[in-house]
């Protein structure tokens, strides 16, 4: 089995030492700070510069994702990041198309398990154009961007489903099955990644806390589990859900998904961890 971490640590430096803690193999963060010395000296991270392959930025500006090796139970192979182009990609290239968006790697179990490919996902904030009618700021093209990347590691379908093995995770800063207007236009993201073949993986409940009471935008039998609080609430009060985990159909049999989101295991974060595990 491999177990994986899905967070985002909302720039925050303590938790990298309480992953430490987890016994986890890899981990799947967003809006990454630099690691405590201590921890950094356990964990390796990719070779390859977040973006284009080369062109360096400050990462306490842009909060990049990361795909971090925790164990020596999985082999890591990072996939270097370089501008969308019409050639042919190296094996270990992956196109993309948004700055700070995702991370991915290539997984190898030591028991001799099937490679899998992982993606951080962090759908990025951005401003509206100047002639838009409101002033909302909006985070679902990021994510559509990350869907477009993705597809590059997606064949064309055989007949009996996906040949593909990928699970992406992370905070798409949106929510599933809402009926607040903000998150209207969700559900387009659920039918792109389900056209690609990802099955949605939660959390849902019983795997995690449901809110209590449950929020206007939900519906009273939902099983959306909260996994983000604001700076008005806490993790008692936290009733939002907007970090996701996505797997391949057929490989996604073998993936559980739990959101540490009880008020005493919340995490040092504003976001709560979520627990991903693979066993084949």
């Amino acid at each position: 089995m491999i177990k994986m971490v899905s967070w985002n640590t909302g720039f925050r430096r303590q938790p990298w030492l309480e992953l430490l803690d987890m016994d986890a193999d890899v981990a799947l963060l967003q809006e990454t700070c630099n690691p405590p010395d201590e921890a950094q000296s356990r964990m390796e991270f990719s070779p390859h510069c977040p973006w284009l392959g080369g062109e360096r930025f400050s990462i306490n500006s842009l909060r990049p994702p990361r795909v971090v090796k925790l164990s020596n139970r999985a082999k890591v192979e990072w996939f270097e990041q370089v501008m969308p182009h019409r050639g042919e990609l190296e094996a270990h290239q992956m196109a993309v198309s948004g700055i700070g968006i995702c991370d991915a790697a290539q997984i190898t179990p030591v028991d001799g398990t099937e490679p899998f490919i992982v993606v951080s996902m962090y759908a990025a904030w951005h401003s509206p154009h100047p002639t838009a009618t409101d002033c909302w700021i909006y985070p679902d093209a990021s994510a559509h961007r990350i869907i477009s990347d993705l597809s590059a590691f997606v064949p064309d379908y055989e007949a009996d489903g996906p040949k593909h093995r990928i699970l992406a995770a992370g905070d798409l800063n949106v929510s599933f099955r809402s009926s607040d207007a903000f998150d209207r236009r969700a559900q387009t993201i659920l039918d792109r990644m389900s056209a690609l073949g990802m099955e949605y993986m939660g959390p849902e409940y019983p795997n995690g806390r449901r809110a209590d009471p449950v929020p206007g935008h939900l519906t009273a039998d939902s099983l959306d589990v909260p996994t983000y609080y604001t700076t008005r609430n806490s993790p008692a009060t936290a009733h939002v859900q907007i970090d996701h985990v996505f797997a391949s159909r057929g490989f996604h049999r073998g993936v559980r998904t739990r959101a540490l989101n009880g008020v005493e295991e919340w995490g040092a974060s504003d976001h709560c961890r979520i627990v991903i595990e693979i066993e084949e």
